[in-house]
């Protein structure tokens, strides 16, 4: 039995329908906070199964019988290690076979804002002596959504990245790699750096962005404290504004620049270019 988490979240979901791809749907667990948001798995014959990253006895009861747990890191910034470190004690209790946890680049490493928790996390999955696997994965071309729409509905959008490269691939990317480690075998005690082929530039966003709509879109670079403003100014809450800034300052620094080829070794398929996904959100309207 394979049981993942956050299964209805955009990564988790798109894990369940890869392995439902290659497995029947009876050796598929959905572990899911709100059973009621999966009855879609439900009716496939995918098990659902309540587990609360904060209630430690639903996370128990999820993992029974699991000879596999893929960790999908939740997006409680700031809460993550110790949700996860709830998760990694009822693995442990439950007898899982196999831990899987989707972390960030270089986690244990990086200069990243982000990398703390997951470099926590990974510290904790090592100390519990689990079998794991750590899947480190690069940007999703998704986090770009609201740059995209923004820039086709103005012409234009800010950062402050300079010429900062980003390795970028799409979630589905993140999702068939997961899969293979799932249902593969010899994975256990790797750590797989999961970036895109080709890492690209916010001037090469905005041109791509420009070739999806026909007409020019121009990306203007600002200082950090300057992007941060206008992102409290457009109406993000100022703790947000600065995340954002310091992401961006962290492209700057290439942090998410290194390109690998793990994600290629895992699925044996190129990644999907930034240029794809955002004409696929262009149509999309």
């Amino acid at each position: 039995m394979i049981v993942v988490t956050g299964a209805t979240g955009h990564l988790g979901k798109l894990v369940v329908e890869g392995l439902l791809e290659k497995l029947p749907a009876d050796q598929v667990a959905a572990a899911v906070r709100s059973p009621e948001k999966a009855a879609d798995l439900a009716e496939r014959g995918v098990e659902i199964r309540r587990a609360d990253y904060t209630d430690p006895g639903s996370l128990v009861t999820a993992f029974k019988g699991a000879d596999k747990v893929l960790l999908v890191s939740s997006s409680e910034v700031g809460q993550r290690a110790a949700q996860h470190q709830a998760v990694i004690e009822a693995a442990k209790q439950a007898g899982v076979g196999h831990l899987v946890y989707t972390s960030a680049p270089q986690a244990t490493t990086s200069a990243l804002v982000l990398a703390p928790e997951h470099k926590a996390t990974e510290e904790l999955i090592q100390a519990s002596g689990l079998p794991a696997t750590i899947l480190r994965n690069n940007w999703y071309n998704e986090n770009y959504l609201d740059t995209i729409k923004q820039a086709v509905a103005t012409g234009s959008f800010v950062g402050s990245a300079g010429e900062g490269r980003v390795a970028s691939a799409a979630r589905a990317d993140y999702a068939a790699a997961a899969v293979a480690v799932l249902t593969g075998e010899g994975h256990e005690g790797k750590i797989y750096e999961l970036t895109g082929d080709v890492a690209w530039s916010n001037a090469e966003l905005a041109a791509e962005i420009g070739k999806a709509t026909g007409r020019e879109i121009t990306y203007t670079d600002l200082p950090a404290d300057e992007h941060a403003k206008a992102l409290a100014q457009a109406g993000l809450p100022e703790p947000v504004a600065g995340f954002v800034a310091a992401l961006d300052a962290n492209i700057k620094d290439g942090l998410l620049a290194e390109t690998t080829p793990d994600f290629h070794a895992l699925t044996g398929r190129p990644s999907t270019p930034i240029g794809v996904t955002v004409a696929e959100i262009v149509d999309a309207g």
